[in-house]
């Protein structure tokens, strides 16, 4: 079996709605398992035929218990603060350009409708705007850093 009729397989068990297939033909073995809407393959195994091989277990040592103390480090309270989070998937960038000063420092005080930041996604920079007013008290992202759709960027006290 070459890869082509692979390939072809794949195409006629997704389009097909089943859940599983497995096909044994002289030494190659394969399975095909596609996702629930059968949109597309979830995983594909083709093997040559197995060779029995003993298997070894290691047990790793138990962990020790962990200590029931609190952690010493202070546990925040970000419940009175609003969190704005990225509307898409992008690179996150604080200034409009290398040489300008950035949009917001941590302190800042900012009106809705303020560009806070720069989304680049897919060549084109979208600027950011608050939703609230209010204070900046922290910014989660470091300049430059790629972000996640709801990721959150910036922590605002709103009073």
């Amino acid at each position: 079996m070459d890869l082509k009729e692979i390939q072809n397989l794949i195409k006629f068990v997704s389009n097909s709605g089943v859940a599983e297939v497995k096909l044994e033909t002289g030494d190659i073995k394969i399975t095909i398992k596609t996702t629930v809407e059968g949109n597309a393959p979830e995983i594909t195994y083709v093997q040559q035929a197995p060779v029995a091989q003993p298997v070894t277990v290691a047990t790793p040592a138990a962990p020790a218990a962990a200590p029931s103390t609190p952690s010493a480090q202070p546990v925040e309270d970000n419940s009175k603060y609003v969190t704005i989070k990225s509307p898409m998937i992008g690179t996150f960038y604080r200034k409009p350009s290398p040489d300008k000063p950035v949009f917001a420092e941590v302190g800042s005080s900012i009106q809705k409708g303020d560009t806070l930041c720069i989304i680049e996604a897919m060549k084109l920079f979208n600027e950011i705007e608050s939703e609230v007013s209010g204070k900046i008290v922290k910014i989660l992202v470091d300049d430059m850093s790629p972000v996640e759709f709801d990721q959150p960027l910036f922590l605002v006290d709103p009073s």
